[in-house]
């Protein structure tokens, strides 16, 4: 099955494993999308201010271990975090965009991290070329989220009855 060309979207593709960020910008500058690249959450959030241009898509790893223990604090502006939480950041920042977590263990790390069922597509690692560009054609042709669908409003957690993960 092949995908229809890309309109050169812009796609910021970030993950702690510099291989996974070769690879996904490879296939995905072959089938016509302008790519960015970060090594983790901090160089993306540094790449995101300082990029002029549109970021159409965020494909991002949910699990991503800072290189150096670092607290996240409010005079950090790029703070080491997990993918979730650097949606939301990069979200705040522009609006309209969409997003794609990768993950190795889905079931394992998603439900840990607050995310509802069917609020942000998690595309399984490791990944087919296809099955990364499938995937992103699907996640550009529906409505980006917002930063509210994606904030755990429920206080320690989900509550009883919540699906939070896909």
């Amino acid at each position: 099955m092949t995908t229809p060309p890309a309109e050169r979207q812009t796609i910021l593709v970030v993950d702690d494993d510099p291989a996974i960020v070769t690879q996904s910008g490879n296939i995905l500058k072959e089938a016509g999308f302008t790519v960015l690249q970060a090594a983790g959450s901090s160089d993306a959030l540094k790449l995101n201010k300082a990029h002029q241009g549109t970021i159409d898509l965020l494909v991002t790893d949910l699990v991503m271990p800072p290189p150096d223990f670092q607290l996240v604090s409010g005079d950090n502006e790029f703070p080491h975090v997990h993918g979730h939480d650097l949606a939301i950041r990069m979200l705040k920042m522009r609006k309209g965009l969409h997003i794609l977590l990768m993950s190795a263990n889905i079931e394992k790390e998603v439900a840990g991290y607050g995310i509802r069922r069917g609020i942000l597509p998690i595309l399984q690692k490791p990944f087919q070329p296809q099955a990364l560009l499938d995937q992103v054609h699907q996640v550009l042709q529906s409505p980006p989220p917002t930063v509210e669908s994606l904030v755990n409003t429920g206080k320690g957690g989900p509550k009883d009855g919540d699906d939070w993960f896909d």
